[in-house]
């Protein structure tokens, strides 16, 4: 069975001919259940989400800051496997329809299997897969099996990149390209940075793929901010804290639709 690489590619193009941004939502499988996962992804989806990232939950997510890393291990401890994760995204995607990628780190891929991944997360209708710690040049193996199960190979740059390993990442890619606003770790931040615009200016100059901003935003008016020069505009931290805020299980749920609906005005009201 093929992934469904083109809706990601549609859904990033419709936003485009609408003048706006795309809104894309990160939420880790497992948490605070599998089920209740599920029901997050689905609930920034209705909010108004146009693409949302499953998070494989990972012992040492390096590159996540306390909010996710927090969620992660609350699904770790939950026993999240990645059969939870293919679920989350089957369930996601034959509720909405819409374009799903698992966020990940290599090793677990490795470990797993790449072409069984690949065979798999398209089996359940997957759009692609982010590996932010995955060497381009150390890839091709994975690309072939994503590209051969019509699944995007999304990397991350950031505004340490050189224009020079900028072009070869952004020849490696498909989808989109994820340009983290700032060094660090991901979090919600008070400014998402001047270095996110100077990113993307300078990804763009490489690549035709659009250029999606992550790391930092948080409410409509940065989520406006970023998609005054971003083609889509990533969001996780916001969303998961919203579920570890909340009293109850439904409530976070409530607070996800919410947030989800505030951001998806701020894609539409570029700054």
């Amino acid at each position: 069975m093929s992934g469904n690489v083109e809706k990601l590619d549609k859904a990033l193009a419709d936003a485009k001919a609408e003048n706006r941004a795309a809104l894309i939502a990160y939420l880790p499988a497992g948490f605070p259940t599998v089920d209740g996962g599920i029901a997050a992804v689905k609930a920034a989806l209705e909010g108004g989400a146009d693409i949302v990232e499953v998070g494989l939950p990972h012992s040492d997510p390096v590159l996540d800051g306390p909010v996710i890393q927090t969620a992660d291990d609350i699904a770790l401890r939950g026993g999240v496997r990645i059969a939870d994760v293919l679920r989350t995204v089957r369930e996601a995607h034959d509720a909405t329809g819409a374009p799903i990628l698992v966020m990940t780190y290599w090793n677990p891929v490795d470990r797993y299997g790449a072409e069984r991944f690949a065979a798999e997360l398209a089996e359940a209708g997957g759009a692609g897969c982010i590996l932010p710690d995955l060497p381009v040049q150390e890839s091709e193996g994975w690309r072939k099996a994503a590209e051969q199960h019509g699944l995007a190979t999304v990397f991350v740059v950031a505004p340490s990149s050189q224009d020079e390993r900028l072009a070869k990442i952004t020849a490696a890619g498909s989808g989109f390209v994820y340009a983290a606003s700032l060094m660090g770790v991901t979090g919600t931040r008070v400014s998402v940075g001047a270095q996110a615009s100077d990113l993307v200016r300078r990804t763009r100059a490489t690549t035709d793929l659009p250029v999606c901003v992550g790391l930092g935003v948080s409410n409509a008016e940065q989520a406006a901010e970023v998609a005054g020069f971003a083609d889509g505009v990533i969001v996780g931290s916001a969303f998961v804290k919203r579920m570890l805020d909340a009293p109850d299980e439904a409530a976070g749920l409530a607070g996800v639709r919410e947030l989800a609906a505030d951001l998806a005005k701020g894609v539409r009201s570029r700054s």
